[in-house]
This record gives C-alpha cells, sequence and structure tokens, in this order.
C-alpha cells in the first residue's frame, strides 16, 4: 500500500493553527503585557529624554519689501542659500566657543534642524540637547551668530529673528507610548510566532484526519480512551468497591 502523503510536501492548516492560537490566548495577553512593561521600563529608566528649542528668522531683501514679485522669488532663493550657511563649520564653531560647549562643530552639526517651509521665507533652527536651557540657548545663539555671519559674509540683509525659542517643558523623544505599543506589539509577535512554529513541528498523531494525512490509511475503528476504568473511577469498578450492608442479626429470646 503506498502512502499518499509526500514527505516534501508541507499542509498547513490554518484552521488548526487559528485553534493553536485560541487555546494559548492567555500565553499571548501575558507576553503582550511582558512587552509593554519591559518597553515603558527600559524607556524611563535606560533612555535619556532629549529636548528641543526652534528660534525663527525672516528672511530679508535689500528692499525689504513684501510686495514685488521679484523680491519673493529672491528671497525664497535666499533661504536655500542661509540653510546651508547656517550650519556651516565657521558658524558652529563660533556657537561652540560662545558656549563652550563639550562638543565638536561635527556634533553640534548632529543636534540641528533647519527647516524651510514652503513658499516662505521663514527659517526655523532647532537644536536638541538633554538640557531643555541648554536647547534653548544652542538655537538663540546659532540664529543670531548666523544672522550675522550671513549679513557680514553676503553683503545683504541678515535674516530678521522674529521669535527666539523657549525652554521646552516636554521631552521630544524617547516617546514612551510609541516604545510601549512597539514592546506590546513585539510580544503579540513572538509569542504568536513560538506557538506556531512549535504547532507546525507538532507531528504527532490526534486524530482519524492525521492518519489518512500523514500515513494514508483508512480508519476501520477507533477504541474510546476510558482513563476512569483505569484508574478505577468507573462505574463498573464503582459499585464493586461499594460497601456491602451488614445484616443484623436477631437475638433468641
Amino acid at each position: 500500500m503506498g502512502k499518499t502523503h509526500d514527505d516534501d510536501e508541507v499542509e498547513i492548516d490554518l484552521r488548526e493553527l487559528f485553534y493553536a492560537l485560541k487555546k494559548h490566548i492567555l500565553v499571548i495577553l501575558a507576553a503582550i503585557l511582558a512587552g509593554a512593561v519591559i518597553a515603558g521600563a527600559a524607556t524611563k529608566l535606560l533612555m535619556t529624554p532629549v529636548y528641543s528649542a526652534t528660534s525663527t528668522m525672516l528672511v530679508l531683501t535689500k528692499e525689504t519689501t513684501l510686495s514685488s514679485l521679484a523680491d519673493l522669488q529672491i528671497g525664497s532663493q535666499l533661504t536655500k542659500d542661509y540653510n546651508i550657511l547656517i550650519t556651516s563649520r565657521t558658524v558652529l564653531q563660533d556657537v561652540v566657543d560662545e558656549l563652550n560647549l563639550d562638543m565638536t562643530y561635527k556634533e553640534l552639526k548632529e543636534c540641528i534642524t533647519v527647516e524651510n517651509p514652503s513658499d516662505t521665507r521663514i527659517l526655523s533652527v532647532t537644536a536638541i540637547d538633554k538640557d531643555p536651557e541648554m536647547a534653548k540657548k544652542i538655537a538663540d545663539t546659532l540664529a543670531k551668530t548666523s544672522a550675522d555671519f550671513i549679513g557680514d559674509k553676503m553683503e545683504v540683509t541678515p535674516p530678521k529673528i522674529i521669535e527666539e525659542g523657549e525652554v521646552p517643558t516636554i521631552q521630544t523623544s524617547p516617546s514612551t507610548k510609541k516604545n510601549v505599543l512597539i514592546g506590546a506589539l513585539a510580544g503579540l509577535v513572538l509569542s504568536a510566532g513560538i506557538i506556531i512554529l512549535l504547532t507546525l513541528m507538532d507531528d504527532t498523531i490526534k486524530s482519524e484526519e492525521d492518519i489518512e494525512n500523514y500515513l494514508g490509511l483508512t480508519t476501520l475503528a477507533s477504541i474510546p480512551d476510558r482513563k476512569d476504568y483505569i484508574t478505577g473511577k468507573g462505574p463498573r469498578n464503582s459499585s464493586k468497591a461499594a460497601p456491602k450492608k451488614k445484616k443484623k442479626k436477631r437475638r433468641k429470646k
């Protein structure tokens, strides 16, 4: 009798996987909770909070008018140049020296972000640091230093600082909520993956369908597993073990 099951072919029963996950739902929930707790604790205890402060500048032209279309086009073009000059080595090194920062200009450059909102002449200079007050000082000093540098080197009207940074009260990163969600998701994926893997690797025969699928044999009959007879708890054994009633003997007078 030949086998109908091909050893090289693996058939995945989605219902079996679903029932396996359902059976271990408490394990999955525990893994999700554990992942969220571990991620939250690691965020609070192991990660250093980082704060950011932003100073805003307005790019001006020599005419300092906003009505001329040519003036607007020139201002938009200048913002691209200023974006590069603000993070130049000379400007950053001046900021490092003025604030006595314990970092190089290259390290400071990694902490600076310059943004130009679309169709505007606004430049936003953002600095990040572990100390919220230092983040504000870096943003303000960089804005002032770069404005002076641009006005001196390019011989144009320097950008005008229209808003200084403020001391941040809320950390920029890390995000506790985000990390907790990532931890919970990791716990879900890890626990579900392990359960699915163990289910797929389990090749034991559990039902008549498994006999037909894996061995290619037809089941003729099945014997129920009556463990109650083995342990002595079956109805036959229980009747045997029942205590016999003693007959009362009558006394002769």
